[in-house]
């Protein structure tokens, strides 16, 4: 079977995060994509200068479009720019009955430019994450959900894996990509009583724009054919190679993209 897959999250011009990314993903891990977008964000490997966050009922409208004609077996959810955004996502998903939701809870791009109104941290926490089935939020993300300082060991990041599953998604994968002092990369899967440990050699690049995106578009992806766990690891081996081959790109000037169809590239 070949996986429908659906992204809600906003744009990226240059290619390398939001849905161009998650579209990419989906592609290079055998899903079909389809998409609906909350923000037209006007970004590049340098940054973001600005974004404009759709009319929540054309969100709502495009979420109905997609699962009035399409099956949809996996819902990723990225940027959604602001707390009616995030309140329409979560009641057009509960009315179609969507299964298998992914949460990347995106609030902050790598240029240090907010893409979440503060006040819709609150809407994502209560509404969003209790829908999904694994959220995927980064140290700083972890953090703001918590309502806590970001600052952490791998111990204390394992620690709060427990507290971010208490907010109600069925699974939490927190990234450790921000610590620093190892050659490691390590998350954490956990499902309120187990942990999972998930290790890969950091990789020394500049092209790390959208990783992200696209680490949680590929569980998105994955999810309809795999249990959670194989998912992850899957996901995990799929963006440590997008990594690895990222400089066979020569995209921007700032942070480039991952190289998302290293696997298919390399076939033609």
């Amino acid at each position: 079977m070949i996986a429908n897959v659906l992204t809600i999250a906003g744009t990226d011009p240059s290619g390398g995060a939001g849905i161009q990314a998650d579209i990419k993903t989906f592609s290079a891990l055998g899903a079909y994509a389809t998409s609906v977008i909350t923000a037209v964000v006007a970004q590049n490997t340098q940054g973001v200068r600005s974004f404009v966050a759709l009319e929540p009922q054309v969100v709502a409208d495009q979420i109905d479009a997609v699962f009035d004609d399409v099956r949809i077996d996996a819902v990723k959810i990225g940027m959604v720019a602001n707390a009616v955004i995030a309140e329409t996502i979560a009641d057009r998903l509960r009315h179609h009955r969507a299964r298998n939701i992914v949460l990347d809870p995106v609030m902050v791009a790598k240029s240090g430019h907010h893409l979440l109104d503060p006040e819709a941290v609150a809407s994502v926490r209560d509404l969003l994450i209790p829908l999904a089935t694994v959220i995927t939020p980064n140290l700083p993300e972890a953090a703001v959900l918590l309502g806590i300082e970001p600052s952490w060991s791998i111990a204390e990041m394992k620690g709060r894996a427990n507290d971010l599953a208490r907010l109600g998604s069925q699974w939490v994968l927190i990234k450790g990509g921000h610590l620093t002092g190892s050659d490691q990369s390590v998350d954490f899967l956990h499902d309120g009583i187990n942990t999972i440990e998930f290790s890969a050699p950091r990789i020394a690049t500049k092209n790390d724009h959208g990783t992200g995106c696209t680490l949680s578009a590929a569980v998105a992806a994955l999810l309809p054919l795999n249990d959670v766990k194989e998912s992850v690891r899957q996901a995990k081996v799929y963006m440590h190679g997008a990594l690895l081959a990222s400089h066979e790109l020569i995209v921007g000037r700032g942070h480039g993209p991952l190289h998302h169809l290293y696997n298919l590239w390399r076939n033609i």
